[in-house]
């Protein structure tokens, strides 16, 4: 288990998993007061927390599943990245996909944070890549059964 640093400047419970085995941890909305995400609407929603992550880290911001599969609520550039290197406010980017309006309240879980480790690449410029059995097949190219 490694150690995260971090500011809680909201007025919630600092982030905690919900199970012995869970790999993200819910992240919940820091609102003054309910906020209105229209259909196909985006809306950039603080939590209220800042953290310091160990170099080789990163924080993955992902939706939770429940509000996307009941309610059409995801988070639009999921996952999204948090570096070690920032030091700025989780701010969580939620899309309502369904056709009605939803309404996010104070301290309502918004979405989930998976902390993950990384390695950075070190890219070779190459006049030919080696050959694979998949070659260069993608978007579907083995069908649907």
């Amino acid at each position: 288990m490694i150690e995260v640093k971090i500011v809680n400047q909201s007025k919630h419970p600092l982030p905690a998993y919900q199970s012995i085995q869970a790999a993200g941890t819910d992240l919940r909305a820091n609102l003054e007061e309910d906020l209105e995400i229209k259909p196909l609407e985006r809306k950039l929603i603080g939590t209220g927390l800042f953290i310091e992550l160990p170099r080789g880290f990163e924080a993955q911001i992902r939706p939770r599943s429940g509000l996307a599969t009941k309610y059409g609520i995801t988070v639009i550039n999921s996952p999204g990245t948090i570096d070690s290197d920032y030091r700025g406010e989780i701010r969580i980017c939620l899309v309502n996909l369904s056709n009605e309006t939803f309404v996010v309240r104070d301290g309502e879980r918004i979405a989930q944070m998976i902390v993950a480790k990384h390695e950075q690449a070190s890219f070779v410029n190459v006049d030919k890549l080696s050959e694979s059995e998949r070659g260069d097949g993608g978007f579907g190219h083995t069908g649907r059964h």
